[in-house]
């Protein structure tokens, strides 16, 4: 039987978060009542499993499948690991013929198929751009991730995730005195730099905005974190950051569609006590499509607004005291933006106004590749595959000969690409997130 290409939760970490691990024996029976749920809760994930014409339409289009060549990452043939089950248990041809109908029973070694290959789907959702019928396979992704988390069974990554965002309010497990300690390094940082106190406010009563940062803005991108701060600071913002909620990530939704329901519960816990009108969400791609299109959908309508950082700098944009920044620079765009969010001309409208020059990757916008490190794949162990992953997005940037700066806009592209630039052989060349450079473009007194 295949290995797993990550290591998976223990039983004592995965009830740790309340996913008691179920018998193997009772693996099976599980899974399909667990896929017999969702299938009267979710039609669209019977949409994408009853319309599937296995065209290969989406195999070209898949970085996954052109990066690895292996059958199973091709979309269809992924998705078809769910298919044959639902057949086999929800089909009358299914229980009458089983495999001669294109039904497969849940074994052992089904259960290690759905692990594997499901866990090498960034999510990304190009396939149901170019699939003729719409079929969006990220949803059958999603779909056999919850029904695997259900058992008991999903990669240790995403269960110290889970464990950090329930003990700290952020994945990286950062406490209260640490965040604090790194607002303060980065209000001195700023001091140096323009002689002027801009002050990252946390967990500030009465504030008008609640900023949801990536908590890895306070530990590895921090540049991030100063440019929304200087943004704030010149627009007069009441604002604040909270402990409670210190992530724009929403892993939930890769992985268990109870826990993203739990944590866009904290986001709008955090805005009521905090009494924010407007919630701004950082830069991170799936955080801003669970937070944009779930929040109220998981928990009820929200008396406050919420909107991407993005989208607010280029409301701004045109009357920020800028100065332009002497370098040559493109735009990946996250596939949550582009094809789930609504962020497609709002970066590109900032990038022109605070760069010389600004080049396109070909393809580009809602057609743009994944970085490849999407959907919470950021598992050391699967660096390899990684890599194969994020061989398009590689080729799109070497396409464009000279740069000085790749601007990546999201959390998880900031932690997957340098690896693939330099796996690749794209050297000195600098990378970031989009807010980086307007905090660097502010001319501030």
């Amino acid at each position: 039987m295949m290995k797993p290409p990550m290591h998976v939760a223990k039983a004592k970490e995965v009830e740790a978060i309340g996913f008691p691990l179920t018998a193997e024996s009772e693996q099976p029976f599980q899974a399909i009542s667990k896929l017999g749920h969702l299938k009267e809760e979710m039609r669209s994930l019977m949409v994408m499993l009853e319309t599937c014409t296995k065209c290969g339409k989406c195999a070209e289009q898949c970085h996954s499948y052109l990066g690895t060549q292996d059958y199973y990452n091709f979309p269809a043939a992924r998705a078809e690991l769910m298919r044959r089950v639902y057949k086999r248990y929800f089909t009358l041809q299914g229980k009458l013929f089983g495999r001669f109908a294109g039904a497969e029973d849940f074994d052992g070694e089904t259960l290690t198929k759905w692990l594997t290959y499901f866990y090498q789907c960034n999510e990304c959702r190009r396939c149901a751009l170019f699939c003729p019928f719409g079929i969006d396979t990220a949803e059958v992704t999603i779909a056999a991730r919850h029904i695997l988390s259900e058992l008991g069974i999903m990669p240790r990554f995403m269960q110290g995730v889970a464990a950090n965002m329930a003990k700290t309010g952020n994945n990286m497990g950062l406490p209260k005195l640490a965040v604090i300690d790194n607002a303060e390094f980065m209000e001195d940082e700023m001091r140096e730099e323009l002689g002027i106190d801009i002050k990252i406010p946390i967990d500030k009563p009465d504030s008008d905005v609640l900023y949801i940062p990536s908590s890895a803005d306070f530990f590895t991108n921090v540049d991030t974190m100063i440019g929304a701060a200087k943004l704030f600071y010149h627009l007069g913002l009441n604002w604040t950051i909270s402990t409670t909620v210190l992530e724009a990530a929403n892993f939930g939704l890769l992985f268990n569609l109870d826990v993203m329901k739990e944590h866009n519960r904290r986001l709008t816990d955090a805005a009521h006590t905090l009494g924010a009108k407007l919630v701004i969400q950082g830069e991170c791609g799936h955080g801003w499509r669970a937070a944009k299109m779930y929040t109220q959908g998981a928990n009820g309508p929200v008396p406050f607004q919420i909107r991407h950082i993005l989208d607010f700098a280029a409301e701004h944009i045109d009357h920020l005291p800028l100065q332009k920044l002497p370098i040559r620079a493109t735009l990946h765009d996250p596939c949550n933006y582009g094809r789930a969010g609504d962020l497609i001309e709002q970066p590109r409208k900032v990038l022109r106004a605070i760069v010389d020059e600004f080049v396109e990757m070909t393809p580009n916008r809602e057609e743009n590749f994944c970085c490849g490190g999407g959907s919470g794949l950021l598992m050391e162990e699967m660096k390899e595959i990684r890599m194969q992953l994020g061989k398009k997005k590689a080729d799109q940037v070497m396409a464009l000969g000279s740069l000085d700066y790749l601007v990546i806009p999201c959390s998880i592209c900031k932690a997957q690409l340098p690896a693939v630039m330099d796996y690749y052989g794209v050297k000195d060349l600098k990378m970031g997130g989009l807010m980086d450079l307007v905090g660097k473009a502010l001319v501030l007194k």
